[in-house]
């Protein structure tokens, strides 16, 4: 049978499509602009039809009406990662949460350790062999394709075809729908005075060469700014992001010296601009692979002066990093900052950055503080940290003792805290 043929017989409306789902199901959803909104908003007008039907995702991006707190026994979101559509859900308790590093999400989905019933997501338009692209989310979706009873694609002309590791065939899918509106847009976050202070120091300390793994966020895309007159550098990220199409746009990126995948830049998942996604369409400079590929820290750590830079909301004198809670109360989730912490620790001539404002809430409370909150999750360790860096300097960490740390934290401070920061320490015997 045609290709073609095969894709018209699996071709549904959306409220057709949903009904692929069973009671106690569990759908996975690609992160962020992945994620299929003719699907979900389908899925929502029918919850109150299923019983017991979770669905896991990495950072949603638009609050659908499943995301309700009135009809979770029906249909409950299952966080892998909170986002602002999700973060007050999860602080209420009424969308759970599964703790995770990033990179780790496919293995557990393969050894059945996180469930993969069905696969809801968004896919470019199918090609001549019949395979369609995951390319706006790969992460964990590829795995879960390899497990699920069901797998539902949203087939959408605006949705680049990448290549890599991230195609599906029509044989393996159950059913199709079609939509034809543009991919949601993110934009770059503002970046103020602060930012542009943190990102200058950053900046300052990446060589020509280097490969960048750059998080989302005011202070990683101030670095980025500052990057347009570097030369060389590569690309081994998990998000490909408008900051980064920036630095191809301008020349810095180039991918030629890097000694691991050289002359390609790889990435898991994009959040960017029509702009972007039209330029990852059969770009072969680029590859979209699962995140067990492009977040292992062993694989990525192979590339070379690897610089990781990713933001905390909170950091201890011993160097701990609190950068997905306030407190006990969820903010965000790991992500792949742990990833690509370790991943550049294990780089010859590596560079993980934690980069953070030295205070919040207009100059009253400081961000380096002598020890976390109680029940803050604990993203980085201080076994891993490396560079830490506010508007006021840089600290380096990795083989410093616990008193040395206390002292170049301390240093990085906003000044009106030093004094307090110093009498806490000596009070906790780490000065």
């Amino acid at each position: 049978m045609q290709h073609s043929e095969t894709y018209k017989q699996k071709l549904r409306s959306p409220a057709d499509a949903v009904r692929e789902v069973r009671d106690g199901d569990f759908i996975v959803v690609p992160t962020g602009v992945g994620e299929p909104p003719h699907l979900l908003a389908a899925l929502s007008e029918q919850r109150r039809d299923f019983r017991d039907v979770k669905v896991g995702q990495i950072l949603a991006m638009r609050k659908y009406a499943y995301i309700d707190p009135d009809t979770v026994d029906h249909v409950r979101h299952v966080a892998y990662f909170y986002g602002g559509a999700t973060r007050a859900g999860g602080q209420a308790g009424w969308i759970d949460f599964i703790p995770n590093y990033f990179s780790e999400i496919p293995a557990k989905i393969e050894r059945g350790l996180m469930p993969a019933d069905v696969v809801f997501s968004m896919a470019s338009p199918m090609d001549e062999e019949g395979y369609f692209s995951l390319s706006l989310g790969t992460d964990y979706t590829m795995a879960a394709v390899s497990r699920a009873r069901a797998v539902v694609l949203e087939v959408n002309p605006n949705v680049p075809f990448a290549l890599g590791n991230c195609k599906v065939h029509v044989s393996q899918v159950a059913a199709l729908v079609e939509s034809e509106e543009p991919v949601l847009e993110v934009g770059l976050p503002k970046i103020g005075i602060v930012q542009e202070a943190i990102g200058k120091y950053v900046a300052d300390m990446i060589d020509d060469g280097s490969t960048l793994q750059i998080g989302y966020g005011g202070i990683p895309d101030a670095v980025v700014m500052q990057l347009t007159g570097k030369h060389d550098l590569g690309i081994h990220t998990e998000m490909i992001g408008e900051g980064i199409l920036t630095l191809i746009e301008s020349g810095a990126v180039t991918n030629k010296r890097k000694n691991y995948l050289p002359g390609k830049m790889v990435a898991t998942f994009a959040l960017g601009s029509s702009k972007l996604y039209r330029f990852m369409h059969r770009n072969p400079m680029l590859e979209m692979h699962p995140v067990s590929y492009t977040n292992d820290p062993f694989l990525a750590g192979q590339n070379d002066n690897l610089v990781a830079i990713n933001a905390t909301l909170q950091i201890d004198l011993l160097g701990q990093c609190g950068s997905e809670s306030l407190g006990s109360s969820p903010f965000s989730g790991t992500g792949g900052q742990s990833d690509f912490v370790r991943a550049a620790n294990r780089s010859r001539g590596g560079k993980a950055f934690i980069v953070l404002p030295s205070t919040a809430k207009g100059d009253s409370i400081s961000r380096i503080v002598p020890v976390l909150g109680p029940g803050t999750h604990v993203s980085t360790s201080k076994n891993d940290v490396n560079y830490v860096v506010t508007e006021y300097g840089v600290a380096q960490l990795r083989g410093k003792s616990a008193k040395q740390r206390a002292r170049e934290l301390i240093g990085i401070a906003h000044p009106a805290f030093r004094a307090e920061l110093t009498e806490q320490a000596k009070r906790i015997n780490l000065l």
